[in-house]
């Protein structure tokens, strides 16, 4: 039975703003718009098939890394914005420049786990695999970021901090 264009329109406005923000913790914010848009077109495209999915944005998470042409090219670091003057008191501004030195994985297990407020699961399931292996990801991240930025202590917010989100996107 065809799917509506009203179903589709649902899903998009959900899907979109979770691809676009898993895209933009893994590869920063100028690839994240390539990316989600290459998701969405593959899925209106073959919106029958998307539809009836299990897991339609991990699917279209994997759409639209192997289809946006940055993908072809050597992954450059990703850039993302300096921490805002008014939030420097707070949020280290060597924050930015942590973040991209993580692995692809850690960086966007950290980023919608601490800062976009993903679950464990709902991370499990953009990236197709176990909690476990988030985890994984999330506390090696973590432990790193602590490593380069010399913060081991209690006092500095963690990445959930309300100030994070506000960061440009």
């Amino acid at each position: 039975m065809p799917r509506s264009r009203d179903e589709f329109d649902e899903f998009a406005q959900l899907a979109t703003n979770r691809l676009r923000r898993a895209f933009r913790a893994a590869y920063g914010p100028d690839r994240a718009s390539e990316a989600t848009a290459e998701a969405m077109a593959y899925a209106w495209e073959h919106w029958e098939r998307v539809a009836s999915m299990d897991n339609p944005v991990g699917y279209l998470y994997r759409v639209g890394q192997s289809r946006s042409r940055w993908r072809t090219e050597a992954l450059a670091e990703p850039q993302f914005p300096d921490v805002p003057v008014e939030l420097t008191s707070r949020v280290d501004p060597r924050l930015p420049s942590a973040l991209a030195q993580l692995s692809v994985q850690q960086r966007l297990c950290v980023l919608l786990v601490h800062s976009g407020q993903w679950t464990i699961q709902e991370v499990a399931d953009l990236l197709e695999t176990s909690r476990s292996t988030v985890q994984t990801h999330v506390d090696r991240g973590m432990r790193r970021l602590r490593t380069t930025l010399g913060d081991d202590d209690d006092e500095r917010p963690r990445l959930a901090d309300p100030d994070l989100r506000q960061l440009p996107r």
